[in-house]
């Protein structure tokens, strides 16, 4: 057993996961006897004192079963009713499997403005933290009967690396239709190795991404960015099949299966971790060398005079990223600033912005407290 495992094997605060290519019969409905399966392995870590929280794909794919669809529509609109018939049956089903091990569940959606918002985030992290301490599961969705392309996740492995953040979770646990990550497409190279661990912050690992399937959103590509997203507060990640039996408590005692994700040496404080999982940023600026270099190696804030361009329509208090002038994302963080005012002052110095703007709060564009260095 090697030593990642070995620390895997002491976590206490599990997310699983399940995708849809896991839970529906290629959109002909829930796969009953295999969400039993799961659940009842869930039960059993509940009852060995390790908590779960489940992250739940599989009602669009239930919606369409449901409303008897022969394929999945592309209209948004139908892909928010099919998600609305199809949670029922998706949570109907969760309840009663826990039932039987008399366990409480918890229904929890989330749209990407829950997460955006600094004081939803904290509301939904205290409600998550309340259902644990009761001894409840919760299961979580992305809210698709109300989100639009505009707020959506886009795919429940993002989503379940954020809910490893919101509640401080010390692994995180993908089910897929796959063993785990190869070096190549296994189906369509025959020399692709397996891969049985690896670091966060491999760049190679974007070479072994693939697509998602036609039920689900997500594919490997999502489920890195996923391990990197939980890997801010510290938490392992382990993807591995869903197939393979007994999977979710062979990895949680640590058993060599799946791919295992290291999390980075370091995590980050509560207001950088909620900066860290923020996927829609509503501006970018452009940075000179010197501000890269006070940033990334400094420690500093950022400062008017380091910005070389600017894009997006953004107001003081929002989350905008830097980027270098390859532009290549080095930091992000809350703008003392809205676009017109930042317009106005990039390139110049702290006295030049008070001529300009008059009296200010800020000498900062993002003062380094409210910044997250990638």
């Amino acid at each position: 057993m090697t030593s990642s495992r070995k620390k895997l094997k002491q976590a206490k605060r599990w997310v699983v996961k399940l995708g849809s290519a896991l839970l529906t019969d290629r959109g002909c409905g829930l796969k009953h006897e295999l969400l039993d399966n799961w659940i009842r392995q869930i039960a059993e870590l509940n009852n060995n004192g390790i908590e779960t929280v489940i992250v739940s794909s599989g009602a669009v794919a239930e919606g369409i079963s449901r409303l008897k669809w022969k394929k999945r529509p592309t209209s948004v609109h139908k892909l928010q009713a099919a998600a609305a018939v199809g949670q029922m049956g998706l949570i109907q089903a969760y309840e009663t499997g826990f039932q039987k091990y008399g366990i409480q569940t918890a229904q929890i959606l989330l749209t990407h403005e829950d997460v955006a918002n600094r004081e939803r985030y904290l509301n939904a992290r205290t409600s998550l933290s309340t259902l644990i301490s009761l001894n409840v599961i919760p299961i979580i969705n992305e809210n698709d009967s109300v989100a639009i392309d505009e707020i959506r996740f886009g795919d429940n492995d993002t989503l379940a690396g954020m809910v490893a953040n919101l509640i401080d979770a010390d692994a995180l646990l993908l089910l897929t239709d796959q063993l785990g990550l190869y070096t190549a497409d296994p189906d369509k190279d025959k020399n692709a190795e397996f891969i049985e661990e690896a670091s966060v912050d491999d760049p190679k690992l974007e070479e072994f991404a693939g697509e998602g399937s036609a039920l689900g959103r997500g594919g490997m590509r999502t489920k890195i960015k996923a391990a990197r997203i939980a890997a801010k507060s510290g938490a392992f990640t382990v993807i591995a099949s869903g197939h393979t039996e007994d999977v979710i408590l062979k990895v949680a005692f640590a058993e060599n299966i799946g791919t295992l994700f290291s999390a980075s040496s370091t995590s980050v404080n509560a207001k950088r971790l909620w900066l860290a999982g923020q996927g829609k940023l509503k501006g970018t600026v452009t940075i000179d060398d010197g501000a890269v270099n006070a940033l990334v190696k400094q420690g500093k804030s950022l400062l008017p005079v380091g910005i070389k361009a600017m894009s997006g329509d953004f107001q003081r208090g929002e989350i905008i990223a830097c980027v270098d002038e390859n532009g290549s994302e080095v930091a992000r963080g809350l703008a003392n600033f809205n676009a017109s005012q930042t317009k106005l002052i990039m390139g110049k110095s702290t006295k030049d912005i008070r001529d300009i703007l008059g009296a200010i709060e800020d000498d900062e564009l993002i003062h380094r407290d409210n910044l997250l260095v990638n």
